[in-house]
């Protein structure tokens, strides 16, 4: 099973694998480009691109491994599932909102402390994207236990922002990672909550109690976040929640919520549990086949 654990990427996680690759290589060969292609704050205007560019470019070997090796197996996970015209969507909108909200953060912490190196610095890296696939890993496989980590799989994108905010306390450069971390794993829960399309129901998001914003926080300070969580569900969502539901009548709570199916969540988790178990088992075959091919290579050569 172990070497199958390396096996199985999907071309369009490969090709973005390239992506990352390249764009490290470039700016290692031509450290101007960085530039041009990671998100500087006092260039973003006329500069805009870099809002898409960044999320692709890693300054360093580790970020560029990280992002690859994370890229290619949580692709493999979720790909298959959500399909990869719809894979492709979300690396693309989280990728690019996420660039856009540490932009607004990086002025805004200017204009308060008049630092000029939150103009300057550059800020690029996959993390952003990265923190909103762990967020659809624990919408697909909530109690999926991992058996590394000896944890479920809903708590992979709150224990990864609690190990960033942690090290940021002993990092000088924590703003160039750290708010990318934050939003890539809020705007992935957005749009897995309120924006992804069902084509077969033809219905958006993901009501259910399970993947809720308090979800992400033990049970003892769900109390205290779910009234501040509906405070800004009211605000993102408005007329948009209630006209969806007084079309299709979905509620929650007692609180509207967009035009979603808690009927099809539950199934999507199933899905994602049923098609996790399939590769498992795919995986563990084609070890015992090679197993097998092996031994009866020895017996031969005896």
């Amino acid at each position: 099973m172990s070497m199958n654990m390396y096996t199985g990427f999907t071309r369009l996680c490969k090709g973005l694998a390239v992506v990352l690759v390249g764009c490290h290589i470039v700016v290692q060969i031509l450290p101007s480009a960085l530039s041009y292609l990671a998100l500087i704050p006092a260039k973003t205007i006329p500069f805009a691109w870099n809002l898409i560019t960044a999320g692709y470019t890693e300054q360093t070997v580790y970020g560029a491994i990280i992002s690859t090796i994370g890229l290619l197996f949580l692709g493999k996970l979720l790909e298959p599932i959500w399909g990869s015209r719809e894979f492709l969507k979300f690396i693309f909108i989280v990728n690019f909102l996420t660039s856009v909200f540490v932009f607004i953060t990086a002025i805004s912490l200017y204009y308060v402390t008049r630092l000029e190196i939150y103009l300057y610095m550059p800020i690029s890296g996959f993390q952003g994207v990265l923190s909103g696939f762990l967020v659809g890993v624990k919408q697909i496989m909530p109690d999926q236990e991992l058996s590394i980590l000896k944890l479920k799989a809903k708590w992979l994108p709150s224990l990864a922002l609690l190990f960033s905010i942690a090290i940021s306390f002993f990092t000088a450069d924590s703003v160039s990672y750290l708010p990318t971390i934050v939003f890539g794993t809020y705007l992935g829960w957005i749009y897995l909550r309120y924006w992804q399309k069902k084509p077969e129901t033809k219905l958006k998001g993901d009501p259910s109690d399970e993947f809720s914003f308090s979800s992400f926080f033990p049970e003892f300070l769900r109390p205290v976040i779910d009234p501040i969580a509906t405070i800004f569900e009211r605000m993102l969502c408005g007329r948009r929640s209630e006209t969806s539901n007084e079309e299709r009548g979905y509620t929650l709570g007692g609180s509207t919520l967009p035009g979603s199916d808690p009927i099809e969540a539950s199934r999507r988790r199933e899905r994602g549990a049923r098609a996790l178990e399939e590769r498992l088992a795919a995986e563990l075959l084609a070890a015992g086949k090679k197993g097998e091919e092996s031994e009866r290579d020895v017996n031969d050569n005896v």
